[in-house]
């Protein structure tokens, strides 16, 4: 049977990679989640896979997710909530409406999706061992909810994304702990500075002494793969980003400083 994954954010960028890095392995069937529908079409002309044109945003949109799944493949081992948005402001100038906006795509949209898989994934993980068709890629049945690493630490002008990553994340920890018994494992991936179409990182990759702390989209791909069909319950991207995150609960004052004297947001996927 084939192993099937679903990428929200599919069209460009992070969602693209992830996309292609599974379209890599045997038994794989893809479906492809995001607005930009002309996108998905080539994408999907070029690696296979499903295309599912659809605004996450819309209260209505997981339902016919879940309907087009159960439809096409009736099994769901990989779902990645990867598509999300960031607006950089203060909060004095962006106010709660920044804030919900935020929340609407990075937090929200996700756990309607999820809600709305669920009883496919959890029926999946009860059926025959995921990848039992020779793939490579086999269980657990996971999602894999790629937040940023923003979600440890917050950033300036980039308070409202760090809202709904943090909670994004934290709302990741406790449905693991729900799930595992029904065998869905769930994972958080956290990028950092990532080289995109919208975000070049020009700035930090001119300079030697900032180069190192910028990675590629191919490198949180094989994130997405050690954190879901691998198992792992957090991936930092780099990996080494996992310090700061530590620093921050023993060291919150040099963490404060140190972001103090930076101008520089971290750059995200956008889908």
């Amino acid at each position: 049977m084939p192993y099937v994954a679903l990428i929200t954010g599919a069209s460009s960028g992070i969602g693209e990679a992830v996309a292609r890095r599974l379209a890599r392995e045997p038994d794989v069937h893809l479906l492809l989640v995001a607005r930009r529908e002309e996108r998905l079409r080539a994408l999907a002309a070029d690696i296979g896979g499903t295309v599912i044109a659809a605004g996450l945003a819309d209260p209505a949109t997981p339902a016919r997710i879940a309907e087009i799944v159960e439809r096409e493949r009736g099994a769901l081992n990989l779902l990645v909530n990867n598509a999300g948005a960031r607006w950089a402001t203060d909060f004095a100038d962006g106010g709660w409406e920044n804030v919900e906006r935020h929340m609407r795509i990075n937090f929200e949209a996700p756990v309607r999706l999820v809600e709305a898989l669920l009883p496919i994934m959890r029926r999946t993980a009860a059926g025959p061992l995921a990848g039992s068709g020779g793939t490579s890629v086999t269980a657990p049945v996971a999602i894999v909810n790629v937040t940023s690493t923003s979600a440890r630490i917050a950033r300036l002008g980039t308070g409202a994304y760090s809202a709904a990553k943090a909670a994004l994340a934290a709302w990741s920890d406790s449905l693991y702990l729900e799930e595992r018994r029904h065998g869905v494992h769930v994972a958080n991936v956290l990028p950092g500075f990532i080289v995109t179409e919208g975000f070049p990182q020009a700035e930090l990759r001119a300079s030697r002494r900032t180069r190192w702390a910028v990675s590629d989209v191919e490198q949180v791909a094989e994130a997405v793969l050690r954190a879901g069909p691998g198992g792992v319950p957090e991936v930092y991207v780099p990996r080494y980003y996992w310090l700061g995150a530590l620093l921050r609960v023993i060291a919150p004052r040099l963490i404060r400083r140190g972001a103090a004297s930076s101008v520089v947001t971290p750059d995200t996927n956008s889908s």
